[in-house]
């Protein structure tokens, strides 16, 4: 599983120029799934995800998590993180989790996150989504498991 998180001010998904989801403050997240992804894999990264500290307290250290201050979550499904780009100029995406297992494992990831508390928006899995955002930092992190 690959997420990357960027704290945001603002973000918002949209389908056929409709919006799915919208949020504040908080974080936008790309995710992606492997075959081998289970249901810990899921439950791991949420936590991972509910509890990052990287809003600023009040001596403007990175101390705070999304839980601390409120924040909320576009959660947005994108396979593209599994590219393999080290032969040719055409990305392989082989390493990406199969479609159905995928959809399923995203939709028990947002449910893991909302088991935090937290307000999770979502896009369309598989659709051909429109992602705008304001990163706030920039602050934007890899994790993979």
């Amino acid at each position: 599983m690959k997420v990357v998180i960027q704290r945001v001010s603002k973000a918002k998904v949209t389908v056929d120029d409709k919006i799915l989801g919208q949020i504040d403050q908080g974080f936008c997240l790309l995710v992606a799934f492997a075959d081998e992804d289970t249901d810990e894999t899921l439950e791991y990264m949420a936590r991972k995800v509910a509890n990052m500290r990287v809003f600023s307290d009040a001596d403007d250290k990175m101390n705070l998590s999304i839980k601390d201050i409120d924040g909320e979550i576009l959660s947005i499904s994108q396979f593209t993180l599994y590219a393999d780009t080290k032969h040719g100029n055409r990305p392989s995406f082989t390493g990406a989790g199969d479609f159905k297992t995928s959809s399923q494992k995203y939709d028990r990831f947002n449910q893991a996150l909302r088991a935090y508390d937290l307000n999770v928006e979502t896009g369309e899995f598989g659709a051909d989504m429109q992602v705008s955002l304001t990163n706030d930092g920039p602050v934007t992190i890899l994790m993979e498991r």
